[in-house]
């Protein structure tokens, strides 16, 4: 008969408690990029002139509050508006050589501080 009470109380017990949802999981845009040696080189020469000092309104690499405007609008258009340039920003960053992956790369770099 104990086994059997102490087996209810654990059964409402764990009935009864408080079981917290899990935590929603936010996909960060550009989370899964990254930059190596070849990459950084084609970075400092193109994307670099504007980004490191906010030439023509471009955002400062690591400038948290303008990237963040930039990245709530999501992946899709952030790479729409750097493959096909966007008000002082030409197509590509004047990056031609450079693939999707490493624009992607070079956004997280900038979106992050420089921290790849």
């Amino acid at each position: 008969m104990r086994v059997i009470l102490a087996a209810a109380a654990v059964c409402l017990a764990v009935g009864c408690s408080d079981q917290s949802q899990p935590a929603e999981v936010s996909v960060q845009p550009f989370a899964d990029a990254a930059i190596n040696a070849d990459g950084m080189a084609r970075w400092s020469r193109t994307c670099a002139m504007c980004h490191v000092n906010g030439e023509g309104g471009a955002p400062r690499v690591g400038d948290a509050a303008a990237w963040g405007d930039r990245l709530a609008k999501g992946e899709d258009l952030i790479m729409q508006h750097t493959i096909e340039g966007l008000n002082n920003m030409p197509p590509l960053g004047y990056c031609m050589d450079c693939e999707r992956d490493d624009l992607r790369a070079f956004i997280r770099f900038m979106a992050q501080g420089g921290a790849s």
